[in-house]
């Protein structure tokens, strides 16, 4: 009677540690899926590899969620419009994720804007959650970490072989120097702090900077080393709602196109 008993309590523990696993990972499946933006403006075709691997053709007005790994095409330019109205335009040959968003108007403690620039470069404009929750952004780079202090900032990371200059063998005159490998920065308004293992630095607005390697502290440049970040007219921040540019990702009619 006893054995018996001891492996009915062993049984309903199973059942409770079972169950609440189960509850977890419905949990986590939810809060990967939540749509927390959409596209705003497109230029060319924009790849969105999901949490649970399945890859979508995106348009404009498509949403955006928790987990989502953004790629864009050679000449596409991307602007996703965050529930908070932040905006992120990512340009031509980006690799961008965003890990863990979370704004709601009525609870600032559960605010969160985590992402990850992979490859490529962007244009990040503080939204309402950045502007009362400064400590809660952060963009990660293979070189440094990204944090704002309410702010506009360029950011674009430039491996080893990605920096070379793209000009024709039958051009007249000379290439244009190529970005140095590394993470370059651009503040336009605001300040923003880059940190990684080497140290910190803060850049205010006008302020040019690079961080050559994880373990080299983040230094100022004097002047534009040739970052350039040149989206469509029509990606001007601040004009209303989610309007597609007339590229070809605007002549899908807003449909997501599944690519298996």
């Amino acid at each position: 009677m006893k054995n018996l008993r001891r492996n009915c309590t062993a049984i309903d523990a199973l059942a409770r540690v079972l169950v609440c696993g189960a509850l977890l990972l419905a949990t986590g499946a939810v809060w990967a899926g939540q749509a927390v933006g959409v596209v705003a403006h497109l230029s060319g075709p924009l790849m969105d590899r999901k949490a649970d691997g399945t890859v979508k053709v995106l348009a404009a007005q498509s949403e955006v969620e928790n987990g989502d790994t953004l790629v864009t095409e050679k000449n596409t330019y991307a602007q996703i419009r965050f529930i908070d109205h932040g905006e992120i335009t990512l340009r031509p040959g980006t690799t961008f994720k965003i890990e863990n968003y979370a704004y709601d108007a009525d609870k600032p403690d559960g605010d969160s804007a985590a992402f990850s620039l992979l490859k490529g470069g962007l244009r990040s404009i503080t939204g309402l959650l950045g502007k009362r929750n400064k400590e809660k952004f952060s963009l990660k780079t293979p070189t440094a970490t990204i944090g704002i202090r309410g702010t506009t900032f360029i950011a674009q990371w430039v491996g080893d072989a990605s920096g070379l200059p793209s000009v024709p063998s039958s051009a007249p005159s000379p290439a244009v120097p190529a970005l140095a490998p590394g993470l370059h920065v651009a503040v336009q308004e605001g300040m923003i702090v880059v940190t990684n293992a080497g140290g910190a630095q803060n850049f205010p607005a006008g302020q040019f900077g690079f961080v050559a390697s994880m373990h080299q502290p983040p230094i100022v440049v004097p002047q534009n080393p040739g970052l350039k970040f040149a989206p469509p007219p029509s990606f001007a921040a601040g004009t209303g709602g989610p309007v597609a540019s007339q590229g070809p990702a605007a002549q899908q009619g807003g449909t997501d196109c599944i690519v298996r």
